[in-house]
């Protein structure tokens, strides 16, 4: 079976939640398989290897899961992106746009270095907002985008072409759900 196939099989929709009309994308299935984890690792790590990634920057919370065992196959330091009121240092802070009123995320300001390279995880893309909303921040502290990983891609909403031309990276999927 394909990685994508076999990634997908282990995905669960959940239909009216968190509330009517949203088909909530559940990864708990795919948490629970050691197999399937270290599948979705392998291919992700394996997608970035060659781009040069010096650190993994993971959103709250879905995204630490896989975001924190990629930085380790990669061998780079994580960097925790969350929602605000959660980091204890000194942070910034980036608004975004949900369907209904705002929400925002926090990072430290001494997450990395100027210059360095990171690569932003999240478990799934659909609007683009809080993947944008992490890319702002990273380069509001001299940070340089590389890429966007996800396991799952709502393709039927714009978030990967909000990316796109964002922040001039296709981001990478393993799965695309239309």
């Amino acid at each position: 079976m394909a990685a994508e196939n076999y990634i997908q099989s282990l995905l669960r929709d959940v239909p009216d939640f968190p509330k009517p009309g949203i088909v909530f994308k559940d990864i708990t299935p795919l948490l629970a398989n050691p197999i399937a984890r270290k599948k979705v690792v392998e291919e992700i790590a394996l997608h970035f290897s060659t781009q040069g990634v010096e650190a993994v920057a993971a959103v709250e919370a879905r995204g630490f899961i896989f975001g924190s065992l990629l930085a380790e196959a990669l061998g780079v330091p994580f960097i925790p992106v969350r929602k605000s009121g959660k980091l204890p240092f000194h942070k910034i802070h980036e608004e975004y746009a949900l369907e209904y009123g705002t929400a925002s995320i926090e990072m430290h300001v001494d997450a990395f270095e100027p210059g360095t390279r990171v690569l932003i995880h999240d478990d799934l893309l659909a609007t683009g907002g809080t993947a944008t909303a992490a890319g702002n921040m990273i380069e509001r502290l001299g940070g340089i985008v590389v890429g966007y990983s996800f396991i799952i891609n709502l393709a039927f909403l714009p978030g990967e072409k909000m990316l796109s031309q964002r922040f001039g990276v296709k981001p990478h999927y393993l799965v695309s759900d239309q």
